[in-house]
């Protein structure tokens, strides 16, 4: 079994190589890597909406050792990222990372939160530093406006524009 702190250098890797296959390749497996979250949050998701989300990123940002700030409003969530345990990983390394590393989280959030019902923004403010910001809503308007104000928005494999 590969240690905890080795696996985002070994996913650094993986992503860089199916980068190399094409775009549509590593958009499939971060679609993987989404239908295989899917059986730890969707039903949480559903049922409990913001709240099971709350659930479910308080439980990582102990479980990860994650320095984020977790904020529960009524018609949103938001993530505040100071400092990313995964890329901080990816960063201290004698392999470089890959360009776009951090795409991997919204490319896995993002088509949950679609078959959830709820709008995702996230902002990766700047790929070099281990910080992002992730705010989910349940209006799509406050979402599209909540766009306007990032720094560096992620898309996501069947994200509608």
């Amino acid at each position: 079994m590969i240690p905890s702190d080795h696996f985002p250098r070994f996913y650094n890797e993986v992503f860089k190589f199916l980068e190399a296959q094409g775009e549509d390749v590593l958009r499939q497996y971060w679609l993987e890597i989404s239908m295989n979250q899917e059986r730890h949050v969707l039903e949480l998701f559903r049922a409990k909406g913001l709240e099971g989300m709350y659930e479910y990123w308080e439980h990582i940002r102990v479980e990860e050792n994650c320095e984020l700030d977790l904020e529960l409003h009524e018609d949103r969530i938001e993530l505040s990222m100071r400092k990313c345990p995964s890329l901080t990983k990816v960063l201290d390394n004698d392999a470089a990372p890959m360009s776009r590393y951090c795409d991997h989280c919204a490319g896995w959030i993002g088509p949950i939160m679609d078959k959830v019902g709820y709008h995702l923004v996230y902002d990766v403010i700047d790929r070099t530093k281990p910080q992002c910001t992730m705010k989910v809503f349940k209006d799509k308007a406050a979402a599209k406006a909540a766009e306007a104000e990032a720094k560096l928005l992620m898309g996501w494999p069947g994200r509608e524009e």
